[in-house]
């Protein structure tokens, strides 16, 4: 009896000692769960200040790696074991985590799930790894697929529905931007694609030039960039050849000639690299080649420098001997007549005797002197120039058989003007021809032209030939010492009440213009007491009246202001019975004899015109005349088309090879050119 007293006390405080320590275990495991549970709340306390698509990723990532960081190594824990030995005895002892098996499981004591203690290891891994629990659940891995690893499966379940779907909101998002970027580069390719293509059909493969993506817009694909060089290089050649001459390297002046003449063939007329031989860039390499072996060999700076001026001074020269040469050439083409127009008088003339036109009278004589008609003055030995004059003017006229047309010219066109005009009628206007020689009242008492004519000082100065050279004086020189500014024909205008007494207006035109409009308003204009009504030139500087006068010589500078504005002659409406009144004739003739000695002006009828209607002049809008087409090739085109007249003033008339081609078109169209005389002539537009 007392033997199972002993033992059943015993066996009560093994008892008590058993409950005693699975108690304390309770405690033990109940705390790391409930510390661990804290730790989570401390954290997820802090997700409301997350609130970009970011920062919604970075949450869970944040719990992961904070979690496994706090928590102790998986091999450091302590593991409480009780158990009872052969004796029944109930024992305890320690043993740590890392000595258990992997079949050992874990229960949580508060949610009671199992786990392996290989979570920890996994935990730690991936907080080592860097990835995020996003990519854990993207892309398991093999040991997840094949049933081992559970953990990003059991992370995703324990997921909130909420968050949960987020995730899958933020995926679709980033799946539907991706697509959209991709979209927007396909649609970017195929724009530069349609692109290139548009400008594959502008290129020309056909056209010889320079073709690069770095080229600006404004450069000229005919890059002359070749040429320059090799002319720079024909430069060095003569210079370095001269200097090798003078020093007797033969073989070195021989091989600078010899690459000197290859490059000048090369060369030719080109004015581009499109032109050039096609040896020509090998000819420049070559060129260069014993360019660099002159340089090496007979290089001295002062030397160079030396034969490079000569070199300048040469060329300098010869470009103001060229230049004095072209203004001569110039001058002389401008005053020759072109053998077609020299064979049209010829067959006029010989035709208007031959066919006995020289017996017929002038026809409509009672129009000549009609103060109530239209009439016009043309002084002119040139045939086919007064036709265009008279048909444009015709052509635009509104009733033609009120115009009569004045033709004054020299006995040695006469006959060709008369027959002219006697075969070719202008549709209802009159035209009247007459000889200059005819008029005995102009003789060398009343004029002082004919006077000066007779002096034997302007004989010498036009007609010999002991006088300076006329291409030494220059162009302008040249130009004055035309006798032509000496002709009647030239100074007739100044003598319009003489030759037509009995009228009252007249309208003066120049054989180089073209009508291209009804004239007739002109009579109708108030000339307010004045004489001449022209259109003024003073638009520029160099028309006032300083540029055709001698102001430093007193006669002028006391009576005329330097900067009044010029007009044009070509195009005048003269009020005859004014000029009558004031003695403009007389005025003239005053003036010109002062000039006899060529002191007070040039030779020509523009200064005398301007001293003779000074302050005499009415100026004209300026649409009735445009002018400047016989020098001036940048004449605005609309200017020209809407003027009454345009004027070929200047050396580059519409009739002559030096015409200005794009003017010549508003000549050429009232040409006939299927008159018979023209094409026996071979007179073409």
């Amino acid at each position: 009896m007392e033997v199972l007293l002993r033992t059943s006390a015993s066996f009560v405080s093994l008892l008590i000692l058993c409950i005693s320590l699975v108690a304390l275990h309770c405690v033990l495991v109940g705390a790391d769960v409930s510390d661990a549970t804290v730790r989570q709340r401390d954290i997820t306390k802090y997700r409301s200040l997350c609130d970009c698509e970011q920062c919604e990723d970075s949450k869970g990532e944040g719990a992961l790696v904070i979690g496994a960081s706090t928590l102790p190594d998986e091999k450091n824990i302590d593991i409480i074991a009780t158990y009872s030995n052969n004796l029944g005895a109930v024992q305890s002892s320690r043993v740590k985590m890392g000595d258990l098996s992997a079949s050992w499981v874990l229960e949580n004591p508060v949610d009671g799930r199992q786990e392996h203690p290989k979570r920890f290891e996994m935990a730690e891994d991936s907080s080592q790894s860097g990835m995020t629990f996003e990519e854990k659940t993207q892309h398991p891995t093999d040991d997840h697929q094949s049933g081992e690893g559970e953990l990003p499966y059991s992370r995703l379940s324990s997921m909130s529905p909420v968050k949960l779907k987020r995730r899958v909101m933020r995926q679709g998002r980033r799946n539907l931007r991706t697509a959209e970027l991709i979209g927007k580069d396909t649609e970017a390719n195929n724009q530069m694609a349609a692109a290139a293509i548009e400008r594959s059909k502008d290129f020309d493969p056909l056209v010889k030039g320079k073709y690069s993506i770095w080229r600006s817009d404004y450069e000229s694909p005919n890059s002359d960039s070749t040429l320059k060089l090799m002319l720079d290089q024909i430069i060095m050649a003569k210079a370095y050849a001269s200097i090798a001459k003078s020093k007797n390297e033969t073989d070195v002046f021989n091989s600078l000639m010899k690459h000197y003449k290859f490059s000048q063939h090369a060369i030719g007329e080109a004015s581009s690299d499109a032109e050039l031989h096609l040896s020509a860039l090998n000819r420049a390499k070559a060129m260069g080649r014993v360019l660099s072996a002159a340089k090496d060999k007979l290089y001295d700076c002062l030397t160079v420098e030396r034969k490079l001026r000569v070199m300048l001074q040469s060329t300098e020269e010869n470009v103001n001997a060229l230049k004095k040469k072209s203004a001569f050439l110039i001058q002389l083409a401008a005053k020759t007549v072109p053998k077609p127009l020299h064979c049209l008088p010829l067959q006029l003339a010989s035709d208007y005797f031959l066919l006995g036109y020289h017996n017929r009278g002038d026809a409509n004589k009672e129009k000549l002197e009609d103060p109530s008609l239209f009439h016009y003055a043309i002084f002119s030995d040139n045939v086919i120039a007064t036709s265009v004059v008279v048909n444009s003017t015709v052509l635009h006229a509104k009733e033609p058989n009120k115009h009569v047309f004045h033709v004054v010219t020299d006995k040695l066109n006469y006959a060709a003007m008369r027959m002219w005009f006697i075969v070719n009628p202008p549709g209802g206007a009159t035209v009247q021809v007459e000889n200059i020689d005819d008029f005995k009242w102009l003789n060398s008492s009343s004029c002082s032209v004919l006077r000066q004519l007779e002096s034997a000082r302007l004989q010498e100065y036009y007609f010999k030939a002991n006088h300076p050279s006329s291409l030494s004086k220059g162009s302008d020189s040249l130009k004055y010492r035309n006798p032509k500014y000496l002709s009647l024909l030239n100074h007739l205008r100044f003598y319009l009440p003489d030759v037509y007494p009995k009228l009252d207006k007249i309208l003066f035109l120049d054989d180089d213009i073209v009508v291209q409009k009804d004239l007739t308003a002109l009579w109708s204009v108030d000339l307010q007491g004045n004489v001449n009504g022209a259109v003024e030139t003073c638009k520029e500087s160099f028309h006032r009246y300083d540029k055709y006068l001698n102001f430093s010589n007193p006669l002028i500078s006391e009576n005329f202001d330097s900067n009044a504005c010029g007009w044009a002659f070509g195009m005048n409406i003269f009020d005859l019975k004014e000029w009558r009144k004031r003695n403009i004739t007389g005025i003239y003739h005053r003036w010109q004899d002062m000039n006899e000695d060529r002191t007070l002006w040039k030779l020509g009828t523009l200064p005398p015109g301007l001293i003779t209607f000074y302050n005499l002049t009415y100026p004209l809008d300026r649409g009735w005349h445009a002018l400047g087409l016989g020098y001036d090739p940048a004449l605005n085109k609309t200017a020209i088309e809407n003027a009454a007249v345009i004027h070929y003033n200047g050396n580059y008339k519409p009739w002559l090879d030096l015409a200005i081609s794009k003017y010549k078109a508003y000549w050429s169209k009232y040409v006939m050119s299927d008159n018979p005389y023209l094409r026996l002539c071979k007179i073409s537009e």
